[in-house]
């Protein structure tokens, strides 16, 4: 008997957190067989069970070792579901971005879900990966003709790096060649107004809508 799509959704989040990396290639498997929506795959199913990894090793029940396969499983999870994302056939050229998280931090799982998003709805995406170096956001995108910097971090020790990107982009009088795009756990509406950047989102997918929008598509 077929599964529910919110049984589905369940055994996902239940195998990133048992870091089950072949179960949930099955699994997600026939969840897109089933024609259930992929986004929400990703949402409600493989990064639920990664926010309980994170809780789980918060509370000192899971190591470093733990969340780093818990995050394989989920990977295994997204490759089956990622073609299955809408994607964007404008036909316009692709907007470019640079995306990275700060320099300090090396939380990536939030960052790879919005570059996912941001690439299946037509942008040019250039990963720096983590724990960028500052400047190197600046220089990235002055050697892409980038539309957007979008920066992350989970950590509120590294906040500050975003507006000293943007001070960056002041001092070199570059400022309002790009859309600057902030996002993360501890980053608030509050906070990117204060700093002056042009996009804050609370979510991965608010975060690729927000950013199309920024660049007019």
């Amino acid at each position: 008997m077929a599964r529910s799509k919110e049984e589905l959704l369940a055994k996902l989040a239940e195998d990133v957190v048992e870091m089950d990396d072949e179960d949930i290639v099955e699994v997600a498997q026939e969840y897109v067989d089933a024609g259930y929506p992929a986004i929400e795959g990703m949402l409600d199913g493989l990064v639920k069970g990664m926010s309980k990894a994170g809780e789980l090793f918060d509370a000192e029940e899971y190591f470093v070792t733990d969340v780093l396969l818990c995050s394989d499983a989920m990977y295994a999870g997204i490759d089956i579901l990622k073609p299955h994302l809408p994607k964007d056939n404008s036909g316009k050229t692709a907007p470019k971005a640079v995306i990275g998280v700060v320099e300090g931090d090396t939380h990536d799982i939030g960052k790879n879900l919005v570059k996912i998003l941001m690439d299946t709805n037509g942008f040019e995406m250039y990963d720096l990966g983590r724990d960028v170096p500052l400047e190197k956001f600046v220089d990235k995108a002055e050697e892409v003709g980038a539309d957007i910097i979008a920066m992350s971090t989970l950590m509120t020790t590294t906040m500050g790096g975003m507006k000293t990107v943007i001070d960056m982009l002041n001092e070199r009088g570059i400022r309002d060649k790009y859309k600057v795009m902030v996002g993360g756990s501890p980053i608030s509406k509050k906070f990117a107004d204060e700093i002056g950047a042009d996009i804050y989102t609370a979510n991965a997918v608010e975060a690729a809508a927000a950013a199309k929008a920024a660049v007019g598509r």
